[in-house]
């Protein structure tokens, strides 16, 4: 670790009481982040969260690329301008968390020298131990799967220059004593083979992350290498530059509970006041968050289903799903039922896209099989059969060793799953293979060197077989709602009482008080106001069906399924801008993969997509579709607001994401990383006593007063605070959803305000407040106090929500 001569004195840790995410790219560093400093700090932030910071491939507009862990990344401003945004931070009182990114750095010899280094001394490089590989793979050498086609239709593009092996813009480096060989000789005799890209499917020898072979995987298992890949976070933090981490993906870490106790004593030792560390963790449903892990709770994903489902109407999406099936449902999507979909998700992908990470495994497995008698004889067809059986029932993102289960390892692989990927072998002995996996996978075999990289490697396998298979997979073949289809969702079970939110809060309260919550994210398809405006289609189907058989008629998609997407989509984006809504719908067919896919596109059908994406959603008909949106406007205000205000009241450190406090929609990564607008004077202007005039700003003034209440009164949000459940009485009780912090903070939310209304309205339902003067703090009444039992109808007079504090 370097020293820094700004060291800041130790100080008292304080907890942040809501972060704001900030999306660094080259055309948008330090500096700016800079400018909006004194922004944010009015807004009522604690801390300014950052996309990763070090050095990256050059011009990435995202940073998770790492090429070196030792260097601020240049582009963004460097190391001083790093300390610089620290310092103006900490001048209006704000912190900097940053996102770290241990699992992987980018697979380009050309700007990663650690591994231009491996490539160039083979095994004896001190940097081989950086990176997950497998020399026995690929004949002792690394596969770079990056030619355009196969060797010998390629070759004429290979030229030696400089010392270096070139192909287009890669870079390698040669092997010491080979620069003059002939070109075929010279390629065999390096530690590495270039190969064609598709081959990375089937032959890959090193770990990546899911199945992006531009990012190798790094052992932060090995003590020196997460010394040499942390030195300088520790050093920042230690200068008090940095207070806080979000640690990005650790289920692709050989040991992720590991990792992060390491981590925390590391950062304990040059922090002692403490400091806030969250993990990108999905957390499925029912699943707990390791107990043992030294840190604050998760990112958020598992807050965001909360708040979504609690804005699905049941019935209405049970009438969609009906609609769905009979009309759209692909052959894919195994008549409409999400687990089906799901699980056929699953065994594309672990026998097409994850197949060189099977048969990693497969050699794994038949290398302990070899070593001992006891499991000798099993078939490397029964041992890939058993592997991709056991893998496609994993019910969450990875398995873990007890120490860190936040499920019962025998749960996650369950006896069931084995007895169902036996009766698939037709020999019983040969049926056997399913056990021995299953034995391997739960370390019931061995605890040697071998017998731990299985188990490792299984566990990593199973949360990129997870990611891939349901988040870019089966949720694009199953669209019955898109608004549920997001990050940590669960397609299957889209909507949420009133009840599963509170006893999620409760438990949150009680376990995570400080952990993460989100609604947008960098990684979100869609943002949480798309998806507000979406969820309210569950509330009136017969509209919404209605609108789809007129707009086939007028302008028929490419396929049904693809419409019925597409429609949602175009109603929930709400903006008649054919580029980015055709580039999200393009990215949705090719990850979908029914008509055409990432690697195998179909040109004709794409430019079908093009055409109905000009003809419909931003043709003539997106007038209609603009009429309906607008006659439903009431209930997509009281959506986006109400979402908002549950994220930034209920337990948990709210993320706002960059632009999201004011109305943003976005669509699908790389739309939902674009510059936000510029709002620091509509700000001001609220501040001086104008009025919100539209949603947006509407949004922007409730944020802005959740977020400073917060920072005002962390006694009410933070470790000690309470939260309780305030039921309404009444006809529409169902409708409103209320909930009390510490005794002195009380949230009120309208939810299936589209039903409400449909059923008459509050028709005298009544919120009984607990005992003492309540004021609004937000809206158009901030000065209006109430007592005992209020009428919902005076209470949300005005608008969907109420953000009240008690006076005496």
């Amino acid at each position: 670790m370097t020293s820094d001569s700004s060291r800041a004195p130790e100080a008292v840790f304080a907890p942040p009481t809501a972060t704001y995410r900030l999306q660094l790219t080259p055309g948008r560093g330090f500096a700016d982040a800079a400018e909006l400093v004194p922004y944010l700090a009015s807004l009522g932030v604690s801390h300014l969260h950052l996309s990763p910071v070090l050095e990256a491939v050059p011009g990435s507009q995202h940073g998770y690329d790492v090429t070196d862990p030792t260097r601020v990344r240049e582009e963004l401003g460097g190391r001083a301008g790093l300390l610089a945004l620290a310092g103006k931070a900490r001048e209006h009182g704000l912190g900097l968390v940053l996102d770290l990114v241990p699992n992987h750095m980018a697979a380009s010899p050309r700007y990663t020298r650690a591994l231009w280094h491996v490539l160039r001394e083979g095994p004896e490089s001190p940097y081989a131990r950086w990176f997950d590989l497998d020399w026995a793979g690929s004949g002792g050498r690394l596969l770079l799967p990056v030619l355009g086609g196969r060797l010998a239709d390629v070759q004429d593009q290979l030229t030696v220059t400089d010392g270096e092996l070139r192909y287009h813009e890669h870079a390698f480096p040669l092997r010491a004593g080979t620069e003059h060989l002939p070109l075929d000789e010279l390629l065999d005799a390096q530690w590495y083979r270039l190969a064609w890209w598709r081959l990375a499917r089937t032959e890959l020898n090193y770990r990546r992350f899911f199945t992006i072979s531009e990012l190798i995987g790094v052992r932060q298992e090995d003590p020196e290498v997460f010394a040499a890949t942390h030195g300088l976070v520790l050093d920042l933090m230690a200068a008090g530059a940095v207070r806080g981490l979000r640690i990005d993906h650790p289920d692709g870490l050989a040991d992720p509970g590991g990792y992060l106790r390491l981590l925390g004593e590391r950062a304990a030792e040059v922090v002692p006041g403490g400091h806030w560390t969250v993990v990108e963790k999905i957390l499925a449903d029912g699943e707990a968050l390791p107990e043992g892990w030294p840190v604050s709770g998760t990112t958020g994903y598992d807050a965001l289903r909360h708040i979504d489902g609690v804005f699905t109407d049941p019935a209405g999406h049970g009438e969609l799903l009906t609609r769905y099936r009979a009309l759209a449902a692909p052959a894919e999507a195994r008549g409409g039922a999400w687990p089906a979909t799901a699980r056929a998700a699953a065994h594309h992908v672990v026998a097409h896209e994850l197949a060189a990470e099977v048969e990693t495994l497969v050699r794994y497995a038949a290398r302990i099989a070899r070593e001992d008698v006891a499991v000798r004889d099993h078939a490397p067809w029964a041992l890939r059969t058993a592997l991709r059986e056991l893998l496609v029932r994993v019910p969450v993102y990875r398995p873990y060793p007890a120490r860190d289960a936040g499920a019962a390892p025998e749960d996650v692989l369950s006896a069931q799953a084995a007895e169902e990927a036996s009766a698939l072998f037709a020999v019983p002995e040969e049926a056997e293979t399913v056990a021995l996996v299953r034995d391997l996978a739960l370390g019931r075999r061995g605890d040697g060197p071998a017998y731990e990289a299985f188990r490792t490697r299984f566990a990593q396998t199973a949360s990129a077989l997870r990611a891939k298979s349901v988040e870019d997979l089966a949720f694009y073949r199953y669209v019955p709602l898109l608004s549920v289809n997001e990050v940590g969702g669960d397609p299957g079970a889209p909507a949420l009482s009133p009840d599963v939110f509170h006893a999620y809060c409760g438990r949150v309260q009680r376990d995570w008080p400080l952990t993460g919550t989100v609604l947008s994210t960098h990684d979100t398809k869609r943002s949480a106001d798309v998806r507000a405006a979406i969820a309210v289609l569950s509330e009136v189907p017969e509209r919404w069906a209605a609108f789809l058989a007129e707009a086939a008629a007028a302008c028929p998609a490419p396929d049904p399924h693809l419409g019925w997407a597409a429609w949602q989509l175009a109603f929930g984006f709400g903006i008649a801008d054919a580029e980015r809504l055709g580039g999200a719908l393009l990215k949705h067919v090719r990850e979908a993969g029914l008509r055409t896919s990432w690697t195998e596109q179909d040109g004709a059908y794409e430019e079908e997509v093009r055409r109905f994406v000009a003809a419909g959603p931003c043709g003539p008909l997106g007038g209609r579709l603009a009429e309906l949106r607008a006659e439903l406007a009431p209930y997509i205000r009281a959506n986006v607001l109400g979402g908002a205000l549950l994220h930034l009241t209920m337990p948990g450190v709210p993320d706002v994401y960059q632009g999201t406090e004011t109305e943003s929609r976005t669509l699908v990564d790389p739309d939902n990383r674009r510059t936000p607008p510029d709002v620091r004077d509509t700000l001001r202007s609220l501040d001086e006593g104008s009025a919100p005039r539209d949603l947006p700003e509407e949004k922007l003034a409730l944020t802005a007063a959740a977020l400073r209440l917060r920072r005002e009164r962390p006694d009410c949000f933070g470790e000690d605070a309470s939260y309780a459940p305030l039921p309404a009485s009444g006809p529409g009780a169902p409708h409103c959803l209320a909930f009390v912090r510490s005794d002195r903070v009380l949230t009120a939310v309208t939810r299936l305000a589209a039903r409400l209304a449909e059923g008459g309205g509050w028709n005298g339902t009544v919120l009984t407040l607990p005992p003492g003067r309540w004021q609004e703090v937000a809206g158009e009444r901030p000065y209006q106090v109430y007592e005992g039992g209020v009428p919902c109808a005076d209470l949300f007079a005005t608008a969907p929500v109420a953000l009240l504090v008690r006076t005496d």
